[in-house]
């Protein structure tokens, strides 16, 4: 019995290249490259658009990452075609980011300012002071990334300041009650 997730087939949009070479894949697009290595007892193959994975039926673990492989390779194809972006939102007095080169270099109510400089394969837009957008082609490094910034002053729940994600909804609470 192979994975429900798996069995489905992979489309391949207009302006996406894949190859495929024995257990290696990759596909190419407009917005950069994407590589992966296959898990042995998996074959995958292209089918006019689309991509088919089949696993082996005797090897169990084998099976497991079927519907694994089948997602890593969908969010591949995606990513190079339209990329990945996570947006930040910056709540507080005071706080901003500020393009410093590549980088952004965050005020956040600290002693000193915190420049963060981006990994490779990733790049920063910031709109306005308040707003920092991470973009990419590989989904895993984007919301890492984002995250990382996140970590750098976590919302707070009492007036919601800190760095959030835009659709990230921060649960408030009470202060302390006056006399």
């Amino acid at each position: 019995m192979a994975s429900h997730i798996g069995k489905l087939p992979v489309a391949i949009p207009a302006g996406v290249e894949v190859k495929i070479d024995g257990q290696n894949f990759e596909a190419k697009g407009p917005k950069g490259t994407a590589t992966y290595e296959i898990p042995e007892g998996i074959t995958a193959s292209v089918e006019g658009t689309d991509i088919v994975l089949t696993p082996a039926d005797d090897l169990r673990p084998t099976r497991a990452k079927h519907g694994l492989a089948r997602s890593i390779m969908a969010g591949m194809v995606k990513g190079v075609h339209e990329g990945y972006a996570k947006t930040l939102d910056i709540v507080g007095t005071g706080y901003r980011a500020v393009v410093k080169g590549k980088g952004i270099e965050f005020f956040l109510g600290y002693s000193h300012t915190i420049t963060v400089n981006p990994p490779e394969g990733i790049e920063f837009e910031v709109p306005n002071p308040n707003q920092v957008i991470v973009k990419g082609t590989d989904k895993q490094a984007v919301g890492q990334v984002a995250a990382n910034i996140r970590k750098l002053r976590a919302p707070e729940p009492y007036k919601g300041k800190g760095v959030k994600y835009a659709d990230e909804r921060i649960l408030r609470k009470a202060g302390k009650a006056g006399k």
